[in-house]
């Protein structure tokens, strides 16, 4: 009986596994689809199909699956109601909450979507009643060792970026999303890969709040991120309140430290440049 339990156990684990990889891999199918759509199937001249292609690769998405999405995007004969919809709410606290979806009926996914924030003692609002404390960046940082800060500058500068950061061990390239691809492929030729390149939303202020309101944050993001349209979720807490609750494990070697913030998303804060950063926006 012991091992009989034991077998279910291990099979109701795969299973659940299985479930999930077949969710986040509908989640990508979809973006690769829409970027497709939008702006062409080659990714070379399409910043967004490349960058869903790269998030396909990162979770060992079969290459027969992003084929046929991109394919099913470049035939003309049928007609896709996909669209995109970004909902903006409050969380518990006031915490800012942004929700991007990819959805071909709006009613459903909308109401879904009000559904998880009332039952998580939240609430849906306005479109651009939060989108303002938040800002789209690109962020391309390297390693200082091996760079010479006045000719990285020079490039950077050159190239149209917004800002240059320079930490303790690292430069931090900050641009504009649409420059994002073609900075990070100049820096690429010239310096090699970055330490971390990616385009992520950040917060333009930070709330921060006690571990009772994170945990109630934390299942209001489960939640939204379980519902089958929703492609990310962004929220404006302080994510060093989250390091007691959600530690997995500290990278002695790296100085990182790796936190589960969410079932889709993981994130990791390097404790020597004091920065936090997104798993799944680095691209």
């Amino acid at each position: 009986m012991a091992g009989h339990s034991q077998f279910k156990n291990i099979m109701h684990r795969k299973s659940a596994q299985d479930q999930k990889k077949a969710k986040l891999f509908t989640k990508i199918s979809r973006e690769i689809f829409i970027a497709a759509k939008s702006d062409g199937i080659n990714p070379e001249m399409n910043s967004r199909l490349r960058s869903a292609i790269i998030a396909a690769r990162e979770i060992n998405m079969p290459k027969d699956k992003i084929e046929n999405a991109i394919k099913k995007a470049s035939d003309t004969t049928k007609d896709s109601n996909y669209c995109e919809i970004r909902y903006e709410g409050f969380g518990p606290h006031g915490v800012a909450i942004m929700v991007f979806t990819l959805t071909d009926n709006v009613n459903r996914t909308a109401g879904e979507v009000r559904s998880v924030f009332i039952k998580n003692d939240g609430s849906l609002g306005e479109s651009g009643s939060v989108g303002y404390l938040f800002r789209n960046i690109g962020s391309i940082i390297y390693n200082k060792d091996l760079i010479i800060e006045d000719v990285i500058f020079e490039t950077v500068l050159s190239a149209g970026a917004d800002d240059f950061i320079i930490h303790n061990d690292a430069y931090e390239i900050i641009c504009s999303p649409h420059l994002f691809h073609s900075i990070k492929e100049l820096l690429l030729a010239k310096y090699g890969k970055a330490k971390l390149a990616q385009i992520v939303w950040i917060p333009i202020v930070q709330t921060k709040v006690d571990n009772q309101i994170a945990e109630k944050i934390t299942n209001l993001v489960y939640d939204l991120e379980e519902l089958d349209d929703v492609q990310e979720v962004i929220t404006n807490i302080d994510l060093s309140v989250w390091c007691e609750l959600l530690i997995l494990y500290y990278d002695t070697k790296k100085q990182h430290i790796w936190l589960q913030i969410s079932k889709c998303t993981i994130v990791f804060y390097d404790t020597a440049m004091n920065l936090w950063y997104h798993n799944t926006d680095m691209v």
